[in-house]
Formats: C-alpha cells, structure tokens, sequence
C-alpha cells in the first residue's frame, strides 16, 4: 500500500519574504557585491546561503559594516537607534522590513504619542520584537512599552498607566495563543485599545488554517522551515495541538525515511520563509521512498504584492 502525501495551500514564501529577498537581490544587480545585510534578511538558511553566494554579506552590528557602504534592514524590522546608527556610520541604507511590521512600529508610535502605555505580545530576543520595542519614541514621559510573552505574563505584569494601555502583537504569532493572552488582558484591563485590525500576518494565519485542515487528515505533518523562524515553529506545534507529530526541518537530509514507513498519509507544508524548491525536494523524495503519491490539498488564493522602495524598483 502506498503512503499518501498532502502538500498544504497556502504554504511557504508570503509576500513580505518575496519583498525582502527581492530587495537584496535588487540591491546586489544595482550596486554590486558586497551588498550588507543587518541579521538574517529572513530566518531560513537556504535563503541566506544563497544569498550569501550572490555576494550578500550578513552581520550582527552596524559596526561590521565599511563606511558608506550599502545595508539592508531585515524583513523584521529594526529600532529606531538602529536607523539612527547607520545614519551616523554614513551608510546608504535600504529598508526590507514587511510593510505588515510596519504597520505595528506605526501603531507603537501612535500610541507612545498619545501618552498611552504599551503591551506588546511576543517573544524575547526575536528580531521582530526589539525592533518594534526599539519604536516606542520617549515623545511623552508618561509612555512606556512593556512585553508579554505568555498567560502567565499577562495575569501578573504590572503596569503604570492601567487605564490608559493599549497592545500590539508580533506578526507571526500563533493566532490561538494570543486569543488567550488577549483575553486575560481584556479581563484585567477592560479599557486596553486594540489594534485598528489584527497584527497577525494574513500569511501566519492563513497557514495556521491549512495546517489544522492538514491535520485532520494526515498522521504526520512536516513543517519545512528553519528552526529560528517563529511562524515555521508555531506551525509545527500547532500540528501537535491538533493531535499530529511533526518535524520541523530545513531540508530533506533530515527526514528519517524508515519511520516515515510507518504512517498511512503525511502532511507537508512549509513556513512563510522557506523555498518552495525545498518543498519539491522533499516531495520528490518521500514519493520515491516510500511509493508515495502526492496531492495538493486546496489552492493557494493569496495574491498580495509588496513594492520595492522605490530606489530599487
């Protein structure tokens, strides 16, 4: 008997990595190499090692960076010292953060102006966070930005302004966790402002949806990603909520084929950041392995575009 394969839509590259990545190749073409990136440009090492071929030069610090050189901010986002920084090195800057981050550093700044404390929901030292903390301008003293990373955070964090609170949430959060954590915040603070619209990323969450469809009919989920990338890892742990084991991997090598023998039908599915090359490899091979047909569950319906910043364009 055959293994059934079932490959989740949508998954893979959202538009903010297709921006990101487009903007250092851009950027590569324009100026030539080597083109500086601050962190990963996106949390997936085949990304990054091809990229890093193509002359792309990854570092931690402003401060690795030649004077006036070419550097490009990550599709997380970065603060506003940051900014600051590369102004003060005399570096020509370009900025691959995901319009949908964006938005979030605009509403910590809306806020901050309007005197209101902040929450931010996320988890410590991800990129996306301290750049969006590295947002909340000192514009009035009375503001101040305060993470929460899970319940018990949200039950016993204490803030100044109580009733003048607002929140703001990581992009590529589980949307059901922060459901539970919205709530507690609601409870305890009943006058706390929303968002004008979700902060969820529509390409988190619409990958999240397939994978609940994916668990319902498979008996194991690979989730293709790397293991810094936050939305790769809650859809593996969303999988296993569903009741599924998973595997979170950057590529075939890391499959074990002979306990893959024994499951009837295996899902597949791939985070925001990972190459659908990699999904066809390890598609390939597990069809070839274990005499597997593979079939599409659904379509991908997602048709957002992000534009270059218009130097690059």
């Amino acid at each position: 008997m055959s293994t059934k394969i079932l490959l989740a839509n949508p998954r893979g590259f959202c538009a903010g990595v297709d921006r990101a990545i487009d903007v250092v190749e851009q950027a590569v073409k324009k100026f030539g190499a080597p083109i500086y990136v601050r962190n990963e440009v996106v949390h997936n090492k085949t990304v990054v090692e091809e990229l890093r071929s193509k002359g792309v030069v990854f570092v931690k610090e402003l401060s690795e960076v030649p004077e006036s050189s070419h550097v490009i901010f990550s599709a997380h986002g970065v603060s506003a010292e940051v900014e600051q920084e590369a102004e003060s090195l005399n570096l020509i800057a370009y900025d691959a953060t995901c319009p949908l981050v964006t938005k979030v550093h605009n509403e910590v700044q809306r806020h901050a102006r309007a005197g209101r404390d902040i929450l931010l929901i996320g988890h410590a030292g991800h990129p996306e966070v301290e750049g969006t903390m590295g947002r909340h301008f000192p514009l009035n003293t009375s503001s101040k930005i305060y993470l929460v990373q899970d319940q018990d955070e949200a039950e016993s964090i204490q803030i100044l302004q109580p009733d003048n609170l607002a929140y703001v949430t990581q992009t590529t959060l589980s949307l059901d966790d922060t459901q539970s954590i919205v709530s507690t915040l609601y409870r305890r603070f009943p006058n706390i402002s929303k968002p004008k619209s979700n902060d969820i990323c529509y390409a988190t969450q619409n990958r999240q949806d397939a994978v609940k469809q994916l668990a319902l009919e498979t008996d194991f989920i690979i989730v293709i990603g790397s293991s810094n990338s936050s939305n790769s890892n809650r859809l593996k742990e969303l999988a296993e909520k569903c009741g599924v084991p998973s595997v979170l991997i950057d590529g075939v090598e890391e499959l074990d084929f002979d306990d893959l023998t024994k499951y009837k039908s295996i899902g597949v599915t791939a985070g925001a950041s990972a190459p659908e090359s990699i999904v066809q490899e390890v598609i390939s091979n597990l069809c070839s392995s274990l005499n597997a047909t593979a079939k599409e569950l659904g379509e991908n319906k997602e048709d957002i575009f992000f534009k270059l910043p218009p130097e690059l364009r």
